[in-house]
């Protein structure tokens, strides 16, 4: 079996068992998708125009509108105008929202306990060393992104 062989048998077999295969929910047991978590979380900083959101998120502007909308139906974002631009359009979270994103924060906390928890101390260090190196490398190896 090739080096990209077991890499990729490797990086399945997270996914599965981290969960990020299910659509419903996130690793951490929040009740929503995986893109949505990550747009919650990055509203949480504050008001963002929807084209930022798509740069921070890497997705396309198609997605992310709809993305958007599934947070609006579910009441934990908004829509408004941005006033120096017609066209822009400015996402902020509602109060319901920040409690999601609260609530959010608080599972993401929990569950990166717990996996750390599973892993020996003398290698903690050596786990995020590699994700960041497999981050890196990831984006540098897209072809999607330029």
């Amino acid at each position: 079996m090739s080096e990209a062989e077991r890499l990729a048998d490797a990086v399945s077999a997270f996914v599965r068992g981290f969960g990020l295969h299910r659509p419903e929910q996130t690793p951490c047991g929040f009740e929503a998708g995986v893109a949505d978590a990550h747009a919650l979380r990055e509203l949480a900083g504050g008001s963002l125009r929807q084209s930022e959101l798509v740069v921070r998120l890497g997705l396309t502007k198609s997605t992310v509108s709809r993305l958007v909308d599934g947070l609006v139906e579910r009441g934990w974002a908004e829509r408004q105008a941005v006033s120096d631009d017609g066209r822009g359009v400015l996402v902020a979270l509602t109060a319901d929202g920040e409690d999601a994103a609260a609530r959010l924060a608080r599972a993401r906390a929990a569950r990166m306990a717990r996996l750390l928890d599973a892993v020996p101390d003398d290698r903690r260090g050596d786990v995020v060393e590699v994700l960041q190196l497999l981050e890196e490398a990831a984006r540098a190896s897209d072809p999607g992104r330029a």
